[in-house]
């Protein structure tokens, strides 16, 4: 399972940054830079999902030991 999550956020990392690249920093909130925008708030949010779910399983391990 800990692969599996650092897969994932490794994957989420990359959307991020390739949606990074799609940013028009002259303006931001049009066309394509809306979606970029839409897409790193998605990954961002699937990265902190992922890490308090290994937070969440690392705690429920120590609770059981």
């Amino acid at each position: 399972m800990k692969i599996f999550t650092l897969v994932l956020i490794l994957l989420a990392s990359a959307l991020l940054i390739f949606n990074t690249t799609r940013l028009n920093f002259n303006d931001v909130f049009a066309g394509e830079s809306m979606y970029a925008l839409i897409g790193i708030a998605a990954s961002f949010c699937a990265i902190l999902i992922l890490l308090i779910f290994r937070m969440s399983k690392e705690i429920e391990k120590r609770m059981n030991d």
